[in-house]
Protein backbone atom coordinates (compact mmCIF):
# COMPACT_ATOMS: atom_id res chain seq x y z
CA UNK A 1 0.00 0.00 0.00
CA UNK A 2 2.74 2.06 0.63
CA UNK A 3 4.29 1.86 -2.54
CA UNK A 4 0.91 3.03 -4.43
CA UNK A 5 0.82 5.80 -2.22
CA UNK A 6 4.69 6.54 -2.90
CA UNK A 7 4.16 6.19 -6.83
CA UNK A 8 1.17 8.11 -6.90
CA UNK A 9 2.85 11.36 -5.29
CA UNK A 10 5.66 10.93 -7.67
CA UNK A 11 2.82 11.26 -10.68
CA UNK A 12 1.05 14.14 -8.79
CA UNK A 13 4.91 16.10 -8.85
CA UNK A 14 5.80 14.85 -12.39
CA UNK A 15 2.18 16.55 -13.58
CA UNK A 16 2.18 19.59 -11.79
CA UNK A 17 5.71 20.77 -11.52
CA UNK A 18 8.17 19.14 -13.69
CA UNK A 19 6.00 19.08 -16.84
CA UNK A 20 5.15 22.41 -17.04
CA UNK A 21 8.83 23.19 -16.48
CA UNK A 22 9.67 21.64 -19.01
CA UNK A 23 7.20 22.61 -21.57
CA UNK A 24 8.00 26.26 -20.58
CA UNK A 25 11.43 25.13 -21.43
CA UNK A 26 10.83 23.91 -24.45
CA UNK A 27 8.66 26.90 -25.56
CA UNK A 28 11.77 29.04 -24.64
CA UNK A 29 14.16 27.51 -26.25
CA UNK A 30 12.13 27.72 -30.06
CA UNK A 31 11.23 31.26 -29.43
CA UNK A 32 14.96 31.65 -29.01
CA UNK A 33 15.34 30.20 -32.22
CA UNK A 34 13.10 31.30 -34.56
CA UNK A 35 14.17 35.24 -33.50
CA UNK A 36 14.90 37.17 -36.89
CA UNK A 37 15.78 40.70 -37.74
CA UNK A 38 13.44 43.35 -36.93
CA UNK A 39 11.89 41.54 -34.07
CA UNK A 40 10.73 43.61 -31.00
CA UNK A 41 12.07 41.61 -27.82
CA UNK A 42 12.69 43.06 -24.07
CA UNK A 43 15.34 41.13 -22.11
CA UNK A 44 15.23 39.77 -18.73
CA UNK A 45 16.85 43.42 -17.51
CA UNK A 46 14.19 45.33 -19.03
CA UNK A 47 15.64 46.48 -21.70
CA UNK A 48 14.03 47.32 -25.37
CA UNK A 49 15.22 46.97 -28.15
CA UNK A 50 15.18 45.68 -31.88
CA UNK A 51 17.14 42.90 -33.33
CA UNK A 52 19.58 44.38 -35.54
CA UNK A 53 21.64 41.08 -36.45
CA UNK A 54 21.37 37.62 -35.31
CA UNK A 55 25.26 36.75 -35.21
CA UNK A 56 26.77 33.66 -36.74
CA UNK A 57 27.92 31.82 -33.52
CA UNK A 58 23.85 31.45 -32.98
CA UNK A 59 23.73 32.22 -29.11
CA UNK A 60 24.30 36.09 -29.52
CA UNK A 61 22.30 38.76 -31.30
CA UNK A 62 22.40 42.39 -31.84
CA UNK A 63 20.28 44.90 -30.43
CA UNK A 64 19.37 48.49 -31.29
CA UNK A 65 18.60 49.69 -27.95
CA UNK A 66 18.00 53.46 -29.88
CA UNK A 67 18.81 54.60 -33.58
CA UNK A 68 23.08 54.05 -33.88
CA UNK A 69 23.45 52.68 -30.50
CA UNK A 70 23.77 48.46 -30.02
CA UNK A 71 24.23 45.80 -27.56
CA UNK A 72 25.44 42.17 -28.25
CA UNK A 73 22.66 40.34 -26.15
CA UNK A 74 22.98 36.17 -25.16
CA UNK A 75 19.64 35.07 -26.77
CA UNK A 76 18.81 33.50 -23.37
CA UNK A 77 18.36 36.98 -21.71
CA UNK A 78 15.49 37.20 -23.55
CA UNK A 79 12.09 37.50 -21.65
CA UNK A 80 9.47 35.44 -23.48
CA UNK A 81 6.86 36.66 -21.71
CA UNK A 82 7.36 40.20 -22.04
CA UNK A 83 8.58 40.00 -25.31
CA UNK A 84 5.24 38.27 -26.50
CA UNK A 85 3.38 41.47 -24.34
CA UNK A 86 5.23 43.24 -26.08
CA UNK A 87 4.34 42.77 -29.47
CA UNK A 88 0.57 41.69 -28.56
CA UNK A 89 0.49 45.44 -27.60
CA UNK A 90 2.05 46.89 -30.77
CA UNK A 91 -0.68 44.24 -32.80
CA UNK A 92 -3.35 45.39 -30.73
CA UNK A 93 -3.00 49.31 -31.23
CA UNK A 94 -2.58 49.33 -34.98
Amino acid sequence: MQLVLLGAMILVFWLFMIRPQAKKAKQAKEFQQNLQKGDKIVTIAGIHGTINKVNEDGTTIMLETSPGSYMKVEKSAISIEWSQALNKAAAASK
